[in-house]
């Protein structure tokens, strides 16, 4: 596989994501754990099958149990602080405050060998954040101290995929086939802490099924496995770059379905956050 390739396929989990605050928001009022277990059921079942059907099981019992507790401690953190952040914060700006892992992506992959932060980098994260303060400010309606936690589990989520994928850099000599065991332990993790940590509250009716069974199959399934070979074996920096589509896309399609109203601050939010992103990529281009 070639490396241009590699970052191709990695940008198609981009495109799922851009559809995980929307069918998030369709599974209400399934809690965040019950939603962890229910969605990485259905992305474990989708990589064991395909692990079974192209004989990687083999490759599995060579992999140490340290790279399988990062993967899915990664996994299983990002999606219980972003399920939990759009419970307790409005979809469509915890969506953005999470959707800062892309630039979050570049400056910590500054960081990697051979690597280094420039002027871009720095002055793309300044506006990121400052589109992420705009949004936990409340624009002219003032500071929402009530949706104070959400956004602040969403920016533990972007520093959380961030730090995920920047490190899965350094542990490429995993297979991707590792990914579906990492699914299928946060699945069996997620459901342990919701019997002990929450009241069971299923998706309601025939929407809120739909959404989780999409959730399983797209952005808390496949995606993961495009992902890592994105990572692992294409263009990091690039990747990161295409990425930053990804909070664009996201808001429009909340947007676009009603769910989010088109404010000015949720615009301004989304110029700060994907320009800075857009700054920050091109400082990668030159290096």
């Amino acid at each position: 596989m070639t490396r241009t390739r590699a970052t191709a396929i990695g940008f198609v989990a981009v495109l799922l994501w851009s559809l995980l605050a929307l069918f998030t928001v369709g599974t209400a009022p399934a809690p965040a754990l019950l939603l962890n277990a229910i969605c990485f059921s259905i992305g474990g079942t989708i990589g064991l099958i395909w692990t079974w059907r192209t004989g990687g099981f083999a490759k599995l019992r060579q992999v140490s149990w340290k790279i399988y507790a990062f993967g899915t401690l990664g996994l299983f953190g990002y999606h219980a602080l972003y399920f939990s952040a759009l419970r307790l914060a409005p979809a469509a700006e915890a969506g953005l405050i999470a959707y800062l892992w892309p630039l979050l992506i570049v400056l910590f992959s500054g960081l990697l060998p051979g690597e280094s932060l420039r002027k871009g980098h720095l002055l793309g994260a300044v506006c990121g954040f400052l589109g992420a303060a705009l949004i936990i400010q409340g624009g002219s309606g003032g500071f929402n101290a009530e949706a104070l936690p959400g956004y602040l589990l969403a920016l533990l989520c972007a520093l959380t995929w961030s730090g995920y994928s920047v490190l899965s850099r350094r542990i490429g000599d995993a297979p991707t086939y590792t990914v579906a065991v990492f699914c299928v332990a946060t699945a069996i993790l997620s459901a342990l802490m919701h019997i002990a940590l929450e009241d069971t509250v299923w998706p309601a009716g025939t929407l809120g099924w739909a959404s989780a069974i999409a959730l399983g199959l797209g952005p808390v399934g496949l995606a993961f496995y495009v992902w890592d070979i994105g990572v692992k074996r294409g263009d990091i920096q690039l990747l990161g770059t295409a990425s930053y589509a990804a909070p664009l896309l996201s808001t429009l399609v909340l947007v676009g379905v009603g769910i989010a109203e088109p404010t000015w601050m949720l615009l301004a939010a989304t110029v700060l956050i994907t320009g800075g992103a857009v700054i920050a990529a091109r400082a990668s281009l030159k290096a």
